[in-house]
């Protein structure tokens, strides 16, 4: 099992980020990487259960169900259902925590996974760097950080 952290401080309020990133179907309004994305049977973005589809920009087609969303601890769940990275049994939380200095959040995204033994470096770098991190600095840019 590999698993994969990130942290980072946003100069923007929890609630602010929150609701920049709690649609499940908002991914290509603020990740560079996603090309569109749509809901499954038109269910509702923030019903636990629903399957996000979406392209990335290089072409590559990810589907996604959602495990939990809490909008009292600003966090959601999901899965991967199905990707081109070849990984399985793909599970990730993004987490926000807001800061009492400031007005800022610490914001956590993990996953955990498998994969063959030979991939583990390559994935967990391209998904910590390239989704995570790429990530919280297009919100860190959005808000006017860094």
């Amino acid at each position: 099992m590999v698993n994969v952290y990130v942290s980072s401080v946003i100069d923007a309020s929890a609630d602010n980020v929150w609701a920049r990133v709690r649609d499940f179907n908002g991914l290509p309004q603020w990740h560079p990487l996603i090309a569109d994305s749509r809901i499954e049977n038109n269910q509702p973005a923030d019903r636990v259960g629903c399957i996000r589809h979406f392209h990335l920009r290089d072409g590559g087609m990810i589907r996604e169900r959602l495990l939990a969303l809490s909008d009292y601890d600003y966090s959601c769940s999901y899965e991967i259902l199905e990707s081109p990275m070849g990984v399985s049994h793909y599970t990730a939380t993004l987490k926000l925590t807001p800061v009492t200095d400031g007005s800022r959040c610490f914001a956590e995204w993990s996953t955990e996974f498998d994969c063959e033994e030979h991939r583990e470096r390559e994935l967990a770098d391209s998904i910590g760097e390239g989704v995570f991190q790429g990530g919280f600095d297009a919100l860190k840019r959005h808000f006017g950080g860094r």
